[in-house]
């Protein structure tokens, strides 16, 4: 049994408010996270046959609940974002009483980078991986943070929620088939070849998947 996390921070300023180019100094405004507990079935040659989800849930945590959230992220076998390790863990960091870079992260953005040289959009991937597109920006989240009221907060968690679903869908297509596919400036659909499965560290234990 592996915990995984999948994760999303909005923030509170745009980097036009601040001066230098630190996440850090954005500060984050909710962070949406789903935690699921997978359960891995293992085939021929001890080989991964399936993955099923045992259990999931969503939760989204304004600044004042960050001190419940810690534990979730310290307790993962392997946290995944998107564009997590050059944004949402510098911009998350600053509130951590711990190391939480230290932590066993996934950037699924950067993994696609090693595989085909450059960094690709979130959307990009979204759109012709999944027929499916964000549901907002995060130009307009920090619009609705600085607004503030009932409603705008409501439109910001469910966007950053959104956020978070997105990256999921995509890690486990990526995982169940191999690759991602998005269109390049010509139009043209490009795939992208990946692997997200990892070696098992310890012998004792089953291979791991995220």
């Amino acid at each position: 049994m592996y915990l995984e996390v999948f994760f999303d921070v909005e923030t509170k300023k745009l980097f036009g408010d601040i001066e230098g180019d630190d996440p850090g100094d954005l500060g984050v405004s909710i962070v949406s996270v789903y935690s699921r507990t997978i359960d891995i079935n293992l085939g021929e040659s001890n080989m991964v046959s399936s993955v099923e989800p045992v259990e999931g849930k969503m939760q989204s945590f304004w600044e004042e609940d960050f001190e419940h959230m810690w534990p979730i992220f310290q307790e993962a076998d392997r946290i995944i974002g998107y564009n997590s390790i050059g944004f949402d863990v510098p911009a998350l960091a600053p509130y951590s009483n711990f190391p939480f870079q230290k932590l066993p992260h996934f950037d699924i953005m950067q993994k696609v980078k090693e595989a085909f040289g450059r960094r690709l959009p979130l959307d990009a991937l979204a759109r012709e991986t999944l027929d499916r597109e964000k549901t907002d920006s995060g130009l307009n989240a920090v619009f609705y943070w600085q607004k503030g009221d009932k409603e705008s907060l409501e439109k910001l968690q469910k966007y950053c929620e959104a956020d978070v679903l997105i990256t999921r869908d995509i890690y486990d297509f990526a995982f169940k088939n191999g690759h991602l596919l998005f269109k390049d400036k010509w139009n043209t659909l490009r795939r992208v070849e990946v692997d997200f499965s990892y070696p098992p560290e310890d012998p004792t234990r089953q291979v791991g998947l995220f």
